[in-house]
């Protein structure tokens, strides 16, 4: 099996199993892709729509239709020429009593054989917590749910007596559980009498966890969490036995040649990444001896899901192909937008907002928040380590817990990645700058002179937390720190930021930076080679089941960089009309969204003409506004809803339906996104373009083959329409050219079949997309500034990838069926060619047409783009 060339990423539940998966490989074979790449087949919760709350590693979830779908979906891939990647869950599993090795802690606790298999902490400093793991799953404080009646005993199906907690179940201790005559021993505590609900609390307390109300979870909680969420429950693949139990199955499958390749989740919340992928590289490896000498591969492919800050580059010690392309998406999504529309955009929305502080102060106290608010049982655990080592040395016993806190929050506040990657008793360079980085940024903040005890104290947990220490405490304490930080920052920025800040929403995605905006043509060619250089087959995407918007809405969104003032001075009319309920912050994020996501197929006079079409538009706004609100904690919260503030918003969504005023409003700014909506896809088509030619394994999120104007989970996530792409793609492939017409556009073929097309040229001339360096390529002329192009080579084969950047509504033309105007745009700009490209002959890719560069190296921009935004032309 060759390593992958283009993959596609499938999201599996119980509504697209893996025989529905199998029914798309023909078309997906067809598209051009070379991997089918899966969402978790592990067993899941039941009915999970997303597969990362695991109950059982060793078994593909039933609900997938089990491993004999799995192998259905393999051999027909197979014959086909696909692979499969799987995504794998080492880093937690469901706290759910579904879960067979949750549920024996919870019956035996410290003495259970799956003990170690969790990262539990059964020493808190709360006393009640000895011994016991907290489990916060009352709605209403204990004493009242006990009042209630919400946590009552149930005879289990095999005769066991169960705690029934509104209509879950929960195991008894063995010992506490009845020796005889049930039915009494039930009676005796049943919690509608005062001297039962005493004889039940007194049960309750002789078991191996503590049932609390769920907003005792971020004081109290003595276990790791995935990020905040209690239903997710840390587990330590670190420890041999547990690692061999987490991955027997996958590596059996890989072993089998079943599987190809594996992406690893949330690799940053592993105590030890580095050893982990070495352990994981192995495994593979010895498996892969025994793979069927047809599935036989030079390696196996392993990516991991990763979040990179800007500067921070993928760990050198990591044996990995690369990410799952976070990183591309950012880059390439800067790379869209107008730098020139970065201060008229954001002081517009300082004016909204009535905050001028940067993004980075902002970004500090949303850290400090989640430290204070969300995760201060997590830092105080850090902080108690840190108090025990500061113990053992007589120069820093007399350190307190509380300075030691006061100091450390402000670190925390001020750490500008999601982790540091010290193990083996060793940290890195790069772990020792973000250190002083964060340390510099602290001392700021409390105002710590270099001679003042707490920049003393800053230099103190520096070297506590370098990992040069091989003693436990100082291990346990770099642990706990490293595992702390990756869900602060997730938590900090993606889930709360980005949805308080809002300058422009299109850079607001996973993996981007707050003070981000743009990207330079030489800046976005320097990380593109260096991905060449260090991991060529790192996934590039565009679109992820986790992106809070879509890639065509980002794309059209970043048009507005192009003409922020005409932008501003119609949005800040809209935002005026708009009923006053929510803040005009919350109204501007709201008019972004609308503008963003507006179907391009639909004309302004959907409005009046289909008002069951445009409600259920509007109520996925609805979705995504209540969760962008809840996110942003400013006025109203998951946690701590405000109904009226909620109601309010609501209201403004549905003024614009059912208010003939609302609706003229609406008119308003359909009419002004469809305007933008042609430049908006001629950054998508050159966002494709570069997805699929650059250096690295291109990845296509399901569906999104056409226009993609989702919104965040739970509404990128909705079914494919697969008989319509299959339509569409049969419509295309014998054509020699695409159909570029209007219709073509506005449909989302155009995009297809350019996908098509680039997948196909991979296939045809594998060595420059491969192997191929990355060379690249200036522009002459009136508007060189707006090129950007590259030559990839390779023995003697030669890919010229070319883009468009910065000029989107210039080029607006190409989408709406004439290409004329983008013509006269690039009359007086060329292509000067490398040395030893004179006279070189090309293949249009996309429209089949021939060139040849000119003797002196000129190769004119009118002609290579003669017919659409980008192009990729192949040496013949």
């Amino acid at each position: 099996m060759s390593a992958p060339q283009a993959t596609a990423r499938l999201q599996l539940h119980a509504g697209f199993t893996l025989d529905d998966a199998c029914a798309q490989v023909d078309y997906y074979a067809d598209l051009g892709v070379s991997h089918l790449y899966l969402s978790p087949i592990t067993r899941a919760r039941a009915g999970s729509t997303h597969g990362y709350d695991v109950i059982d590693h060793a078994c593909v979830n039933p609900e997938l239709g089990g491993e004999s779908a799995l192998l259905r979906l393999a051999r027909a891939a197979r014959a086909r020429g696909l692979g499969l990647i799987a995504d794998i869950v080492p880093n937690h599993m469901a706290a759910h009593p579904s879960n067979a090795w949750w549920r024996d802690v919870l019956a035996h606790g410290p003495a259970s054989a799956w003990s170690r298999h969790f990262d539990i902490d059964w020493d808190p400093p709360a006393p009640t917590l000895k011994g016991k793991v907290l489990l916060p799953v009352l709605a209403d404080p204990y004493g009242v749910s006990l009042e209630r009646g919400a946590i009552t005993l149930r005879g289990g199906a095999g005769g066991e007596v169960e705690l029934d907690v509104s209509g879950q179940r929960y195991p008894l201790a063995v010992a506490s559980a009845p020796r005889a005559d049930t039915a009494a021993w039930l009676r005796e505590h049943d919690p509608a009498h005062p001297a039962g609900r005493q004889r039940l609390h007194e049960l309750l307390e002789r078991q191996h966890y503590r049932l609390a109300w769920w907003r005792t979870a971020p004081d109290l909680i003595n276990w790791r969490r995935f990020f905040e969420i209690s239903e997710l429950v840390g587990v330590r693949v670190e420890d041999d036995a547990v690692f061999d139990d987490v991955h027997a199955m996958v590596l059996r499958l890989y072993a089998q040649g079943v599987l190809d390749g594996l992406r690893v989740d949330h690799i940053d919340g592993l105590a030890s990444p580095g050893a982990y992928l070495r352990r994981l590289s192995r495994c593979l490896a010895d498996a892969g001896a025994s793979r069927p000498e047809a599935c036989r591969q030079e390696q196996p492919y392993l990516v991991v899901e990763k979040i990179l800050a800007q500067d921070e580059t993928l760990d050198p010690r990591w044996l990995t192909d690369g990410t799952t392309g976070y990183d591309f998406m950012d880059q390439v999504g800067a790379l869209l937008h107008a730098p020139q529309g970065e201060a008229p955009l954001r002081a517009f929305w300082e004016t909204l907002a009535g905050d001028a502080r940067a993004p980075r102060e902002q970004l500090r106290a949303a850290r400090e928040r989640m430290l204070a608010r969300h995760f201060p049982a997590e830092r105080q655990a850090l902080v108690r380590s840190l108090e025990a080592i500061a113990a053992q040395d007589e120069r820093t016993r007399d350190w307190s817990a509380t300075a030691i806190d006061r100091v450390l929050t402000a670190w925390l506040a001020a750490f500008p990645v999601y982790r540091t990657y010290a193990e083996d008793d060793a940290g890195t360079a790069a772990d020792a700058h973000w250190r002083e980085l964060a340390a510099r940024e602290a001392a700021a903040t409390l105002n710590a002179r270099e001679d003042t005890a707490d920049a003393s104290l800053l230099a103190r947990i520096g070297q506590w937390l370098d990992g040069a220490s091989p003693a436990a405490g100082h291990q346990a304490a770099l642990r706990r720190f490293q595992q702390l930080t990756p869900p602060l920052a997730a938590k900090a920025l993606e889930d709360t930021l980005f949805y308080r800040y809002g300058p422009l929403l299109s850079r607001n995605e996973v993996g981007a930076s707050p003070d981000g905006f743009s990207l330079s043509a030489d800046g976005f060619h320097a990380v593109s080679a260096s991905r060449a250089r260090t991991h060529p087959r790192a996934m590039l995407a565009t679109a992820t089941h986790d992106h809070k918007r879509g890639e065509d809405t980002r794309a059209r969104l970043a048009v507005l960089t192009e003409m922020p003032e005409r932008w501003t001075q119609a949005a800040s009319g809209w935002i005026d009309a708009l009923p006053p309920g929510p803040s005009r912050a919350d109204r501007y994020m709201l008019l972004q969204t609308l503008v963003g996501a507006w179907p391009p197929e639909w004309d302004v006079g959907v409005i009046e003409r289909d008002p069951d079409a445009l409600r259920a538009w509007t109520a996925r706004i609805g979705q995504w506004q209540e969760k962008a609100l809840r996110e942003a904690k400013l006025h109203t919260s998951w946690t701590d809803p405000d109904p009226a503030y909620e109601a309010a918003a609501q209201e403004a969504l549905a003024f614009l339906v059912d208010d003939g005023r609302g609706r003229e409003l609406l008119a308003d700014i359909a009419a002004f996104a469809l305007h933008i909506a042609p430049a908006g896809m001629v950054n998508s088509f050159t966002q494709t373009l570069l997805r699929n030619t650059l250096p690295g394994v291109p990845d296509l999120y399901q569906g999104t083959e056409l226009w993609d104007f989702s919104l965040v989970d739970p509404d990128n996530r909705r079914p494919v329409d697969y008989a319509l792409r299959a339509s569409l793609l049969a419509q295309s492939s014998g054509d020699v050219a695409m159909d570029l017409s209007a219709q073509a556009w506005r449909s989302g073929a155009v995009k297809q079949a350019l996908i098509h097309r680039l997948l196909a040229a991979r296939q045809r001339l594998p060595g420059p997309f491969a192997s191929g360096d990355l060379v690249r390529v200036h522009a002459e002329g009136a508007q060189a500034m707006h090129v950007l192009a590259f030559l990839r080579r390779h023995d003697g084969q030669n890919a010229l990838i070319v883009s468009s950047r910065g000029c989107a509504l210039q080029l607006a033309g190409y989408a709406s069926g004439g290409s004329e105007a983008g013509r006269e745009f690039w009359a007086a700009t060329a292509l000067r060619l490398p040395e030893g490209s004179t006279g070189l002959a090309l293949h249009d890719a996309l429209t089949g047409r021939r060139l040849r560069a000119a003797a002196n190296g000129l190769l004119p921009l009118a002609e290579v783009l003669r017919d659409g935004p980008a192009g990729l032309c192949l040496s013949v």
